[in-house]
């Protein structure tokens, strides 16, 4: 996922640390549906799609799962993903990774942008061969 522009997500303030929230982008000029997790000043950032069945994994629209255990749970066969590089560490696509998507904050503004871009504090890159 390389074809996309630097543009602003949402407020930093917008996402509760330790939750997630769910936001439309453009990349390679498809909208899609990305999720955010805030842990203190970082955010992170995958695609809405689970790896085993290509489903959402939000229950309803921007809502997800955590288990107890601090895992991103798919509302659909159950698979749960460690929140530092979306590894799935227990049910069907175990051993698969979350579709991570580069963002920055910048100041108090969480931006869809790649690393290199200029950014001060960039946080996370495309991980496609994971």
């Amino acid at each position: 996922m390389q074809g996309y522009s630097r543009h602003r997500l949402i407020a930093l303030a917008d996402i509760a640390d330790g939750d997630f929230a769910e936001v439309e982008a453009t990349l390679d000029g498809d909208a899609e549906s990305l999720i955010l997790y805030r842990d203190g000043d970082h955010v992170r950032a995958w695609l809405n799609v689970c790896p085993h069945a290509g489903r959402r994994l939000d229950w309803a629209p921007g809502k997800f799962l955590k288990s107890r255990e601090g895992l991103l749970v798919c509302a659909a066969h159950g698979a749960s993903f460690e929140l530092g590089e979306g590894l799935c560490v227990a049910g069907p696509c175990r051993g698969s990774h979350l579709r991570a998507i580069a963002v920055s904050v910048v100041g108090d503004e969480v931006l869809l942008g790649s690393c290199g871009s200029g950014f001060s504090r960039e946080l996370f890159q495309d991980s496609t061969d994971s």
